[in-house]
């Protein structure tokens, strides 16, 4: 049989980098793996498609895909996952002492339909009771002007979101501008060291420990895209790509647990991994539908509430029927 050959971009991840060196093949697939910034990666695939497989923001796949948009179809395999309490900065001398006192305040975000702040909002709305349409939210790019959004959105009624292309949030927020930031990325004058931002959760860690413990939400910020031709030509290409990165990651857990030897430049860093295990479980880094359907149901929700997704998305429409029967564990 002709072996299929794919070009995949992804970010230089550890749980991937068996697949993209080749350590781990797929099984009748040939893939030339792309390196590129991750936001040349999701700009380049979701306005021109310009490969076959790509890593792919969560929020964008799921706005197109409640849009009526059926040219792409992911694999459960989600390359990034960050708890998002870490992601809300607000001024030191600001208004904004307790999540409620967001009401009636400047907030900044990348993109509205940027998936780090799907999450954040729905932390707010749901854990902290904060009424979206209360906050005056304002959009730019995180630390240079220009940043636009990437999908059409159906924004909920009283919901107010104000461009400015013209601005950053990292000055805005130096300057007073904005009393807060959501943003996946730190904005600059929070890594300068500014003495007045700082994060609104000093201990993070801590409370995003206890808001998965309450709802076994595990964020995923990033899944893998296939082109739909492509599937709708080799479907058999799904399950043999999720099994290979399956693969990868697994090998890259079993480093992780090595308390042998370093495998990665982090103290203690097998020491991490064991404790995750004891937190999450034995895979403490699921792929899989059944595994992550408790955050896939909550990030849906917040979602279609925030006019990210256009109707409300089931997770099942998420990903091809052919790896639905195979991928339950």
């Amino acid at each position: 049989m002709n072996r299929l050959s794919l070009t995949m971009a992804i970010s230089e991840y550890d749980h991937v980098r068996d697949l993209t060196s080749g350590r781990v093949v797929p099984e009748g697939i040939d893939l030339i793996c792309l390196n590129l910034p991750l936001e040349e990666i999701f700009y380049r695939f979701i306005i021109n498609r310009e490969w076959d497989v790509s890593e792919m923001s969560m929020a964008k796949y799921v706005s197109l895909i409640s849009q009526g948009d059926t040219s792409l179809s992911a694999i459960p395999v989600f390359p990034s996952r960050v708890f998002r309490h870490s992601s809300l900065y607000v001024r030191r001398d600001g208004p904004v002492k307790s999540p409620g006192d967001l009401a009636g305040r400047r907030v900044g975000i990348p993109e509205w339909a940027q998936t780090a702040a799907v999450y954040s909002r729905g932390f707010l709305k749901h854990q902290f009771g904060v009424d979206l349409a209360s906050v005056e939210w304002v959009q730019a790019g995180v630390n240079q002007p220009g940043r636009a959004e990437k999908v059409g959105l159906q924004l909920p009624k009283g919901v107010r979101l104000t461009p400015a292309p013209d601005a950053s949030l990292s000055d805005m927020l130096r300057d007073g501008r904005l009393d807060a930031v959501l943003s996946a990325r730190p904005p600059q004058c929070f890594l300068n060291g500014d003495p007045n931002v700082r994060r609104f959760f000093d201990d993070f860690m801590e409370v995003e420990e206890a808001y998965y413990e309450e709802t076994k939400i595990f964020p995923i910020m990033h899944v893998v895209a296939i082109r739909r031709d492509l599937l709708d030509r080799h479907p058999w290409a799904a399950m043999n790509l999720h099994k290979a990165f399956e693969e990868a990651k697994n090998r890259s857990l079993e480093r992780a647990l090595d308390a042998t030897a370093s495998r990665f430049p982090i103290p203690w860093s097998h020491v991490h991994a064991h404790r995750a295990q004891l937190r999450f479980g034995k895979d403490y880094w699921p792929y899989g539908i059944e595994p992550n359907r408790p955050t896939l149901d909550a990030f849906l929700q917040y979602a279609h509430e925030q006019g990210v997704c256009h109707r409300r998305v089931s997770v099942e429409e998420l990903f091809p029927k052919q790896i639905q029967s195979s991928v339950r564990v």
